[in-house]
């Protein structure tokens, strides 16, 4: 049975056998060495004259080793390496796949390599410590939110479609289209919002999800067209009490998995928007006092966000102003300010229940109490100028399910890239994420997208026309 490197300290004296890469190579002639390379760690392995094929090895070749673990001498011992005080000392060897010349190195963080290079050749990429350990903190990250939300807060995880309706959310949607209804769409998900409210009119209370998300968006930084997001929601709850949640769940976390990051200040401090603005320009400002400090971790919030702006940047002039949501159309305003939103006045002033957490001059997530009468949001769509029919064709079902008793709610979601970005000191969502796409929506790896066969295209009743791009 396989013995992973992270258990040679347990098994001094045995005979045992591994599996992994070659990492390292050094002939010294009568003896090879080499270091084995497996997901918990490294080790020193000696080949002596009597093992056959050691010679012929290579870095990155796939071997399987029996070997004794031995104890180095004092003066050997590499204190630098979590198994420097412990070698090898092969018996036999079984070459379980050769490698060929490697188009990239693995035994460096990467950062000098082309990026587009990297992610062409991403399951090698993979193989570097620092991808690796990225891919296991994350995995850390994801359970112990669920620990957290499950066993002490008593919350349910459910999926939800990822087969959706096509409706105005903001960005564009992915569409995917229909072969046994010719001519219409299914949409991907942008976010799981609207189910995850109809999850509090169907009375689960407390609902969390780690949820794929899609959105059709132009190239913009250090975005994806999928991406991934904690997406919580809860019942008979006001803006405090979700605000609390999540940044009691934000603290465990960081003290829990992070212990040597230091959070600047706690309760998180809370700036409104207008505040924000005057003061920073930016509605997401890094408050570190301390810049150069990388494990510095300055969380706040921003709340007190206007519901809605005017399209163009100006609710003046002699045409009537077109007004659009600023976050959310699902969300409520303040209550002070719901009278306004039901008769539709003072537009520009109504704020709304918004909150986003911010990190390091980062927004790592944000939600809204949510209006869970039907006639509320139907007003915000009756402002953003959506006429009943439109209002009905596109939201009628969460208007007919407000209207059977929806409880008030509220939620938030966290970008999980985005947050493990930060919390690994990575430069971008790229470096915490399996296999990313660049910054355009392209899959160098898998050559995605890419044109498929004319026989789907017919099934589908789908014919391609060029566009003229100016």
């Amino acid at each position: 049975m396989r013995t992973s490197i992270g258990e040679i300290k347990n098994n001094e004296g045995k005979e045992v056998e591994f599996s992994g890469w070659v990492h390292a190579r050094r002939d010294h002639g009568k003896l090879v060495f080499i270091d084995l390379r497996d997901r918990s760690g490294l080790v020193q392995v000696v080949f002596p004259p009597n093992v056959s094929g050691a010679s012929d090895i290579r870095l990155e070749y796939c071997i399987k080793i029996s070997a004794l673990v031995k104890r180095r001498p004092e003066k050997m011992i590499n204190a630098d390496q979590p198994n420097g005080e412990f070698e090898l000392e092969a018996k036999t060897l079984e070459v379980l796949n050769k490698a060929g010349a490697m188009p990239i190195s693995v035994d460096t963080d990467g950062m000098e390599i082309d990026e587009e290079v990297r992610m062409k050749y991403r399951y090698l990429d993979l193989r570097r410590n620092r991808l690796k350990e990225n891919m296991l903190i994350r995995g850390k990250v994801t359970k112990y939110i669920r620990d957290f939300l499950i066993d002490k807060q008593d919350f349910v995880e459910v999926e939800t479609p990822i087969l959706t309706k096509s409706t105005p959310e903001g960005a564009r949607d992915y569409l995917v289209p229909s072969r046994i209804y010719p001519g219409k769409f299914y949409a991907l998900p942008q976010s799981p919002q609207q189910y995850k409210q109809l999850l509090m009119v169907a009375g689960l209370e407390k609902y969390f999800q780690i949820a794929r998300c899609f959105r059709d968006e132009d190239t913009r930084g250090d975005r994806q067209p999928e991406f991934t997001q904690l997406d919580i929601e809860m019942s008979f709850v006001e803006r405090e009490d979700v605000m609390a949640l999540n940044e009691a769940l934000l603290i465990e976390l960081v003290e829990k998995l992070f212990p040597e990051k230091r959070i600047q200040e706690k309760p998180f401090p809370r700036i409104t928007y207008k505040d924000a603005m005057e003061k920073y320009g930016i509605d997401r400002p890094d408050l570190r006092t301390d810049k150069n400090d990388p494990n510095l971790l300055a969380f706040c919030w921003v709340i007190d966000f206007p519901f809605f702006s005017a399209e163009g940047g100006s609710a003046s002039g002699g045409e009537k102003t077109k007004w659009t949501f600023t976050h959310n159309p699902f969300s409520a305003p303040k209550p002070e300010f719901m009278d306004d939103l039901l008769a539709q006045k003072n537009i520009a002033g109504i704020l709304t229940t918004q909150y986003d957490v911010v990190l390091n001059g980062f927004e790592i997530g944000g939600g809204s109490i949510r209006n869970h009468r039907p006639e509320a949001l139907r007003a915000v769509f009756k402002i953003m100028g959506f006429e009943d029919e439109r209002i009905d064709s596109n939201f009628g079902h969460m208007l007919e399910a407000l209207g059977f008793g929806a409880p008030p709610h509220g939620g938030i979601a966290w970008g999980m890239d985005r947050l493990v970005t930060l919390l690994r000191n990575e430069p971008n969502i790229r470096e915490v994420i399996a296999f990313p796409k660049t910054g355009d929506g392209r899959d160098l790896m898998m050559n995605a997208p890419s044109v498929v066969d004319e026989k789907q295209m017919q099934e589908l009743g789908i014919e391609i026309k060029k566009i003229n791009k100016k």
